[in-house]
């Protein structure tokens, strides 16, 4: 709603123009990238980019030329991801660098569609992955505490940090070799936690600093998020609102960038999606450009999946799936294009915003423009409406504007509209999910079930309730408490309370389920009190601990701890009988895991029961298999598992995640029903897809699905 000429026919020419001048994935070693106030400088040039997030592990390597070839065409200049410590190093001294962890392969793939590279080496990257990429063996050498000035942690650091770049080097993928990666990231939006570590969280900032630029990379290095970033580090913004709440660098010769301009927000279980507007994407990434910025980088551009155990505490499987590539890869509309379109209208009058003088007019009580002009670059017009009305009649170099509530309007030659961010030209599309086969024939699954540990049946026994990481590693969600209970007295009415640092437990009494509770993100401990029915003699208490993921941030995370920590049985409602001085035994992870029962080499490792309905539905702690064809096509393919409750999945032994369908938002529904099956695991026909049920469901109720868009 802003008079003036433009329109479809400028911004088709506006687009091709910008992907024809896309990044060459590379610049040249003799000029490298440097930078001024102003912006980053690619091979001697001034370079106004657009980033998006595509995380390499959260997709598989099948999938990424396919991600970074959209993200090419949506205006995108640089693909930013992190690295991830403790999937390259789950070992002290062992790496991993093969399949969905080969970080070479994912940055030449880039190269070769000529876009640059981001690279977030953190080692801290929290990222809502699990403990924040770091790996769970850092908490085993003495002395240890994270992301401080203490040697043991910066010694660690210092040696994975130079594995990354080392690896690089030797590939030469530094645009100072001539390669892609324009800019380096270490540490992680450390101002969160840096109070707490008091004089040391200052030091540490400036020796995280001047480690990294000592690795001499050639290119410039960033944090996010840290105000005292040591020069000649960049000190950068993350959040939704860059341009309104961010003041700028540290100092006048570095560049305003914004790392994260989240398209969406993470997602819990028992919580819904958060819903961003693409206008509003819009607007704040154009007062970003108004305001001086010269980069921004959407995160995500593409969220993918947390599979296996990967994903931080409570989060869901799916990765910001409201991006503008969804889960899957697909386009949400109008989302991805009405950026696309912003890009090409910004950088078509990059040559003003990055050379022109800028200046500020007041045209209204909520009304700016921000004006860039030089007689050599021509002038370009940032018409900002601040109110949440439309105003009208505007006047601006003798001309009037109408600009929509909340919106931008972009002029080019500070005359011509070409783009108005509250103004949507992109049609919304919706996403369709199509059961092609429900897996309700009972003869064609088979069960087994777990073995309920007892006390007398486990190695480690002690008088006290142990810290569940402390014996897990973090190689299992799982921790079994086993105690023998014989009341002294008769107990009328007799029920157990339990109180857990943990994330779920179920409670197990005499070999049968007795009861189940769990937390959340915003409730931490987990208290639950169940009947229970005592037996004269000996009773078998078994207790199972879950976890959901280690938690992704926070300072002193080494000292965290979880798990069982009360325990109590009541009689008659007055008589209380505390248990958690008692002899406990404990018993690591479940049979299923131990005997690796998702692969097809362990089939047979335990006894599979068959034949009827009744059978196979609402078992607690059941390991369900079957068989399955690959869908026709070679579109998106999900698990439906709303007639699950908790659990964890896998396809031809590969994990597609944890799923907690029960967990259900305040309108009913749970946050999460349809899990990604990447084409790369399945085969044509013969697919073995094993479920590990904690709480009790149908697996008759399970459907697989393709997934597609309309409109």
């Amino acid at each position: 709603m802003v008079s003036g000429r433009g329109g479809a026919c400028w911004i088709i020419l506006a687009m091709f123009l910008v992907l024809s001048a896309a990044g060459a994935g590379g610049a040249t070693a003799e000029k490298g990238v440097t930078y001024d106030g102003r912006s980053l400088i690619i091979d001697g040039q001034r370079k106004l980019l657009f980033s998006g997030s595509i995380h390499y592990p959260r997709s598989t390597p099948e999938m990424w030329p396919s991600l970074i070839k959209k993200a090419k065409e949506g205006g995108l200049d640089v693909i930013q991801t992190y690295v991830f410590w403790n999937l390259h190093e789950p070992k002290l001294g062992q790496y991993d660098f093969s399949g969905r962890n080969d970080l070479v392969r994912f940055i030449k793939e880039i190269r070769s569609q000529g876009l640059y590279v981001c690279l977030r080496i953190g080692p801290f990257v929290e990222a809502e992955w699990n403990y924040g990429g770091l790996p769970f063996w850092l908490r085993d050498i003495p002395g240890m505490v994270y992301r401080t000035d203490n040697e043991p942690f910066k010694f660690q650091m210092r040696k994975f940090t130079s594995k990354i770049v080392n690896l690089m080097k030797s590939e030469g993928l530094f645009a100072s070799q001539g390669g892609p990666i324009i800019l380096s990231q270490i540490e992680n939006e450390y101002a969160n936690v840096q109070r707490a570590f008091r004089e040391k969280g200052a030091s540490y900032v400036k020796w995280a600093g001047k480690m990294a630029v000592g690795l001499q990379t050639g290119v410039p290095w960033i944090m996010c998020k840290q105000p005292d970033a040591p020069d000649p580090v960049i000190n950068t913004c993350n959040g939704m609102q860059c341009g309104e709440t961010f003041p700028g660098p540290n100092s006048p010769n570095k560049p305003k960038m914004w790392t994260e301009d989240w398209t969406s927000f993470f997602q819990v279980y028992g919580a819904p999606p958060y819903i961003r507007s693409a206008e509003d994407i819009a607007f704040h990434a154009a007062l970003f450009v108004a305001k001086k910025g010269s980069y921004i980088n959407y995160y995500m551009f593409h969220g993918g999946t947390n599979f296996g155990r990967t994903s931080s505490s409570y989060f869901i499987t799916g990765y910001y799936d409201q991006a503008p590539l969804d889960e899957y890869g697909l386009l949400r509309q109008p989302k991805y294009g009405h950026l696309k379109e912003l890009h090409a209208a910004i950088k078509s009058t990059s040559n003003p915003l990055l050379h022109g003088k800028q200046t500020i007019l007041s045209l209204g009580p909520m009304q700016q423009a921000y004006v860039f002009e030089d007689a050599r670059s021509g002038c370009v017009a940032f018409l900002v409406n601040n109110d949440a009305r439309q105003v009208t009649q505007i006047q601006f170099r003798n001309n009037a504007y109408s600009l929509r509530p909340k919106s931008i309007a972009i002029l080019q030659n500070c005359k011509t509209l070409i783009y108005e961010t509250a103004k949507v030209n992109v049609p919304k599309n919706m996403r369709v999910t199509t059961p092609v086969q429900v897996f309700n024939v009972p003869d064609k699954w088979e069960v087994f079930r777990e073995t309920i540990p007892t006390f007398s049946g486990t190695s480690l026994k002690v008088n006290a309730l142990l810290e569940h990481t402390k014996l897990t590693k973090d190689k299992t969600d799982y921790l079994w408490y086993t105690l023998r209970f014989k009341p002294n007295s008769p107990c009328t009415k007799p029920s157990l309370f339990i109180e857990s640092s943990g994330h779920v437990v179920h409670v197990f009494v005499n070999n049968a389920l007795a009861g189940s509770g769990h937390g959340s993100r915003d409730i931490r401990a987990v208290k639950i009190q169940v009947p229970v029915r005592l037996i004269n003699g000996q009773n078998n208490i078994s207790i199972l601990s879950g976890m959901v993921g280690l938690p992704d941030s926070g300072a002193y995370m080494e000292r965290k701890s979880y798990g069982l920590t009360k325990a109590q049985i009541s009689c008659d409602g007055t008589k209380t009988i505390d248990l958690s001085r008692s002899q406990w035994g404990y018993s690591v992870g479940l049979l299923g895991e131990k005997v690796r029962l998702h692969q097809w080499s362990n089939l047979n490792r335990v006894k599979w029961s068959t034949n009827n309905a009744g059978l196979i539905k609402n078992h607690p702690l059941a390991w369900y298999k079957t068989m399955f064809d690959e869908p026709s096509g070679n579109g998106p393919v999900g698990l439906n598992m709303e007639s699950m409750g908790k659990g964890e999945m896998w396809v031809n032994g590969e994990s597609i995640g944890r799923y907690w369908v029960s967990f259900l938002t305040p309108s009913g529904h749970p946050s999460q029903s349809i899990y990604h099956i990447p084409r790369a695991f399945l085969k044509p026909s013969g697919n073995l897809l094993v479920v590990l049920e904690e709480e009790g469901g149908d697996p008759l109720g399970i459907s697989l699905n393709t997934i597609s868009v309309v409109g």
